[in-house]
């Protein structure tokens, strides 16, 4: 399938003015604090009910209120964790609301705490049952252990601690995707196995009443998420859409763009610059989902993804062979025109971040002058799509540069060490720099790089757009 047939079938997203955006920029902004609020509201009603129900009625001895304190920290410790699973259920609303690169790092950032507090819980509940027994911490974690349920708290907690040391980044970089993946699926177990415990002797669900049916529901609510959107509403897709590979262009070293064909592929209704979770159904790539942007705004029957040769999963895919079957997550993700607040358009981008960016100029409606993109490598070897990106610029009025090189030793920058030398500047590059929405995709620390910069110029934050390629 050539460019051109590709740009032609292009839908492109409808022409939004300034009101407009404001609009939609204030529901976004208005449902961000919802989550919040939600979130928040969790951790509060978990406490009040258990207030309200006389759990921890009894605060007469130092040992009555240790155990207070434990189980205050399990309820708290349980309900982020089930928030963690909420966030990373891939939900449609979070999804449209904060992205899920947002949704996956708050998801990361709960996780720590919510660790310390299950193993507070623990420890406090130990520490407040041997002070009021009179016994040694020893002798009471040995009778406590006696019981199966507290075993099976104990395993989901050793689980838990794995699934947080290994989701750490400079742990999590020494392990494959594959192995990081299948360990951080414990999370799910880890929380099933403590179950029994709560049923049966925690006051989480022990009791019935207000409480009780709270937890179920919130329980309810984070396995049936999980199911509904991460299961079954991606085996409905696959289903319905049928998508196979029709051929892999090789387009650079280490570089090839796989175009696929399906049935209706518009009703996914992907936007230029989201990216989907995919599985290649062939013996070496099916049992590893890959999160790759769409490089072309998907068609009636066709759709197209360019991929980097990353790793041995990535490096596979280049030889997919024609009549592959291809299952579908998503699309996911709000790096695309749809964000914007600004009334102009600024894109940068390095490297395979180009493939999110490509689509969404191609989706974006924008006046002769209002976008103006950069695109960053480090040489020739590096300008992937770079040519398609020419034409569509060209044919909708928008700025293109180039930048070129290496950047400069000792310095912590984006540039090349040649633009340096000249002065060139985030704002020389955009002089309309804070009218403008920017996003920026390309490798983790080059892309912070890029981010500070426009910060120190003055950008707002909500007119800044990421996407970031690591995991």
């Amino acid at each position: 399938m050539t460019t051109e047939r590709i740009e032609r079938q292009a839908p492109r997203a409808a022409r939004l003015d300034d009101p407009d955006r404001r609009r939609a920029h204030r529901r976004r902004l208005r449902r961000t604090d919802l989550l919040a609020i939600l979130c928040w509201t969790s951790v509060a009603a978990a406490i009040a009910l258990l207030l309200a129900s006389g759990g921890v009625r009894d605060l007469s001895s130092p040992g009555a209120m240790v155990t207070a304190l434990g189980i205050v920290a399990g309820l708290v410790g349980t309900d982020l964790i089930l928030i963690m699973l909420v966030l990373a259920a891939r939900i449609p609303f979070i999804d449209r609301t904060v992205g899920q690169d947002v949704a996956m790092a708050l998801h990361r950032r709960l996780g720590k705490p919510a660790l310390y507090l299950l193993l507070g819980h623990g420890v406090l509940l130990i520490v407040g049952y041997a002070i009021t027994d009179g016994s040694s911490v020893i002798a009471e974690t040995v009778s406590l252990m006696s019981g199966g349920d507290l075993l099976l708290a104990l395993l989901g907690t050793v689980l838990l601690v794995l699934v947080v040391v290994t989701s750490v980044v400079a742990v999590r970089r020494r392990f494959p995707y594959e192995a990081w993946h299948a360990i951080h699926l414990l999370s799910y177990v880890a929380v099933l196995v403590a179950v029994p415990h709560q049923l049966s002797t925690g006051q989480v669900l022990a009791e019935g009443g207000f409480e009780r049916g709270y937890w179920i529901a919130l329980y309810v609510l984070a396995f049936g998420s999980i199911a509904w959107f991460r299961f079954l509403v991606p085996l409905v897709r696959t289903l319905r859409h049928r998508i196979r590979v029709v051929a892999v262009e090789p387009i650079a070293p280490g570089v090839s763009s796989i175009h696929l064909r399906g049935r209706d592929l518009r009703r996914l209704g992907a936007h230029g610059g989201q990216y989907a979770i995919w599985r290649f159904w062939s013996a070496g790539t099916w049992w590893h989902a890959h999160p790759i942007s769409f490089s072309a705004v998907p068609s009636d029957e066709g759709a197209r993804i360019t991929v980097r040769e990353l790793g041995a999963g990535t490096g596979r895919l280049a030889r997919l062979q024609p009549g592959t079957p291809v299952s579908i997550e998503g699309p996911y993700g709000i790096f695309t025109s749809f964000a914007r607040t600004a009334p102009r358009l600024a894109i940068i981008t390095a490297g395979i971040g180009i493939t999110p960016a490509r689509a969404l100029l191609e989706h974006s409606d924008v006046a002769p002058g209002e976008a103006t993109v950069l695109l960053r490598g480090t040489d020739h070897s590096q300008a992937y799509l770079w040519d398609e990106m020419e034409t569509l610029a060209h044919r909708n009025g928008s700025r293109l540069y180039t930048m070129l090189g290496r950047r400069p030793n000792g310095i912590d920058t984006w540039m090349s060490a040649e633009s340096i030398s000249r002065g060139v500047t985030i704002e020389s590059v955009f002089p309309q720099l804070l009218e403008s929405d920017l996003y920026v995709c390309g490798p983790s620390v080059w892309t912070d790089l890029v981010v500070r910069d426009a910060r120190a110029a003055g950008l707002p934050e909500q007119q800044i757009h990421v996407e970031r390629f690591d995991w």
